[in-house]
């Protein structure tokens, strides 16, 4: 009786480290890899669906966040992989990572076989408990040149007639000065079949493309890239001007697209694909796609909020 005793006790000990060790994994992660000689942000996270089973998502470097079917766990070490997506031909790409206090330390082995090494820190909440107090706006495009910007490779950006261009497929051109909360006011235009994108902090795109009379998709016109998707389709047709007014506050986002509210408040879950990086409790720049297509704004002001 006694032995029946012991064994329970140690299954039930057993079952309770278990718990406790997956309820530490569950969250969000912001990940740092070691990727074909440089760092590049990712992101994962981890959640519970039902009894025992892990669920998750996770961002690359490049694309949208992927479903994780399952994320299998078994003393204290986690599994799961994903099919590639705009990788190279290969095979899924599969993931192993174990805490090691409170990072998540792994390897990722990438379509080609290769093995690549990462960390993960739990991602901060970001939650802002004062309402936010605007200050004097910024306007970071004057007009005249590229002046409070830089390019992030060999430079196609272009000011004619007070418009600011992308002429071609080419570098990002990010801004010098850095924000955290703010609200932006924002004038495009794109010719027919272009493609591009507005990184807030850097971090989270939100999508402009020629997506017009196409049902709202996470990945299409005002969308923060593969996560939230607009309750409708406002663009316009290629070749008109366009507007974005998007307040970022913490975490939660709201987008004013053509003047219609796609996007009320609603909160950005990690970063997206092609994120400068994954420090997500940083203030950071502001990101313009340019190595999609062509694009121009003849507007680019910022209110930060205090």
């Amino acid at each position: 009786m006694r032995s029946l005793i012991f064994i329970l006790g140690i299954c039930l000990f057993a079952t309770s480290l278990n718990a406790q060790n997956t309820k530490a994994l569950e969250g969000r992660w912001d990940i740092e890899m070691e990727f074909e000689g440089k760092t590049v942000p990712s992101w994962l996270e981890i959640k519970h669906s039902g009894h025992a089973t892990l669920i998750g998502r996770f961002v690359f470097a490049l694309g949208s966040a992927r479903p994780i079917a399952e994320i299998v766990e078994n003393e204290g070490v986690i599994t799961f992989s994903i099919p590639r997506q705009w990788e190279p031909e290969g095979g899924p790409m599969q993931f192993n990572a174990k805490l090691v206090g409170d990072a998540l330390i792994g390897t990722m082995k990438y379509v080609d076989g290769k093995l690549y090494t990462w960390k993960g820190t739990k991602a901060p909440s970001l939650v802002r408990n004062t309402p936010p107090k605007p200050k004097d706006p910024i306007d970071l495009f004057n007009g005249k040149d590229l002046s409070g910007w830089h390019a992030n490779g060999e430079n196609q950006w272009v000011v004619q007639d007070g418009i600011l261009k992308s002429p071609k497929s080419g570098a990002n051109l990010i801004s010098d000065q850095e924000f955290a909360d703010f609200k932006a006011s924002i004038e495009f235009r794109y010719p027919e079949g272009s493609n591009s994108g507005i990184y807030l902090r850097g971090r989270y795109e939100v999508q402009i493309a020629d997506n017009i009379g196409l049902p709202p998709s996470d990945i299409y016109f005002g969308g923060v890239y593969g996560f939230l998707e607009p309750n409708e389709n406002a663009a316009k047709s290629a070749g008109e001007w366009q507007t974005y007014d998007i307040t970022l506050i913490g975490r939660r986002v709201t987008i004013v697209a053509n003047g219609k509210t796609i996007i009320n408040d609603q909160t950005i879950p990690g970063i997206t694909g092609g994120a400068i990086d994954s420090k997500e409790g940083e203030p950071g720049p502001f990101l313009i796609q340019g190595d999609h297509g062509p694009i121009e704004f003849k507007k680019f002001t910022v209110v930060p909020l205090d």
